[in-house]
């Protein structure tokens, strides 16, 4: 069977470092294409995948109407319009997170899938996070009794604003900020884990005095009766531990991030690396009784099965990895979140 035929739209931080290594060590993928103006992000194109063509503008890639999927690596503002773009072509379609700008926005890209009959998904990578995976073997294990409050955290001290970086300086309406960043991984996490959201408080800020949101606070009721308490910041001097769980019979704690990005940041590669995703001991868990501790043993991380899925899917073999159904409702949290942050008040979600 021949492979699949991928173009990504965008060859920055995550078309370069996170898309196109994980495509080149799917089975059954091909890197075919790949868009970007930037003379620089060209020549690495052609040095990191000679294979690939390049094209210049999401417009040359329409016309050469030859690729079995497209995946939209851009700044979050062209996230929505890309994404409806080739679904209107009839091309399967991979968003990076954020999805969209709103939930209304969101809604459309999906509802657009839907009525197109296109795949549609969203690149939700750190589902597959070594933590992550580590927690929910506990929670079939129910190691850790009933769960009533879950804190996730991605938190980094960058005091000064990287003036090169768009996340950092573009307006949270057009697509910048930490909340709809690392944010969107946090709030997905947590409503895989513990379900839907009931009501959002959030506190989001911008500390550095720039355009973009740079510390926020975001906390869920679910509908489960677990509280979450979600922070994504770069203002933070002294960083709290990755996650810490707590239940009726035990607490799961680790300090450390996942380190698939480290590596794909280092060159390494996951079809090359036998050891890829799996944490060293110095940096697994904890099962805490009070005073009493275990290390717990770290599931491997694992980004690939993200593409390993959509491969899948794309064959009629599974449904996507990520339902499109579950960044609406991300945006949704994320929506409510600004409200209650504007507004000072918990904001109620309906169903």
């Amino acid at each position: 069977m021949a492979d699949l035929r991928v173009a990504i739209i965008g060859y920055g931080l995550a078309g370069r470092l996170f898309h196109a290594p994980l495509i080149a060590a799917t089975e059954g993928l091909s890197l075919a294409t790949v868009v970007t103006s930037d003379p620089t992000r060209q020549a690495q194109v052609a040095d990191e995948h000679p294979s690939a063509r390049v094209a210049a503008t999401p417009a040359e890639l329409w016309g050469l109407a030859d690729h079995d999927l497209v995946v939209v690596a851009t700044p979050n503002d062209a996230h929505a319009p890309l994404a409806l773009a080739a679904i209107d072509r009839g091309v399967a379609v991979v968003v990076d997170k954020p999805m969209a700008l709103t939930a209304v926005e969101a809604e459309r890209v999906a509802a657009a899938s839907e009525e197109a009959g296109v795949l549609l998904t969203v690149f939700q990578n750190r589902r597959w996070d070594s933590d992550l995976l580590t927690l929910v073997r506990l929670l079939s294990e129910r190691r850790l009794g009933q769960v009533f409050r879950y804190e996730s955290r991605f938190e980094r001290w960058r005091p000064v604003t990287d003036a090169e970086a768009w996340r950092e300086t573009t307006p949270p309406e057009r697509g910048g900020g930490q909340l709809l960043d690392l944010g969107s991984h946090l709030v997905d996490q947590a409503l895989v884990l513990f379900g839907p959201a009931t009501s959002v408080y959030a506190e989001v800020d911008s500390r550095r005095g720039g355009a973009a949101d740079d510390d926020a606070f975001v906390a869920l009721s679910h509908e489960g009766g677990v509280i979450s308490h979600l922070r994504a910041s770069a203002t933070t001097a002294a960083p709290g531990p990755r996650l810490r769980v707590l239940g009726s019979e035990a607490a799961f704690v680790i300090q450390g991030v996942d380190s698939q990005e480290d590596a794909l940041r280092a060159g390494r590669r996951p079809n090359t690396d036998p050891d890829w995703g799996a944490e060293p001991e110095s940096h697994w868990g904890r099962l805490v009784r009070g005073e009493d501790s275990s290390p717990v043993a770290s599931e491997r991380g694992n980004w690939p099965r993200f593409y390993e899925l959509l491969a899948a899917a794309l064959r009629g073999e599974g449904p996507p990895p990520v339902d499109p159904r579950d960044a609406v409702a991300t945006m949704r949290v994320l929506d409510a979140a600004r409200l209650s942050a504007a507004s000072s008040t918990v904001v109620a979600l309906t169903p």
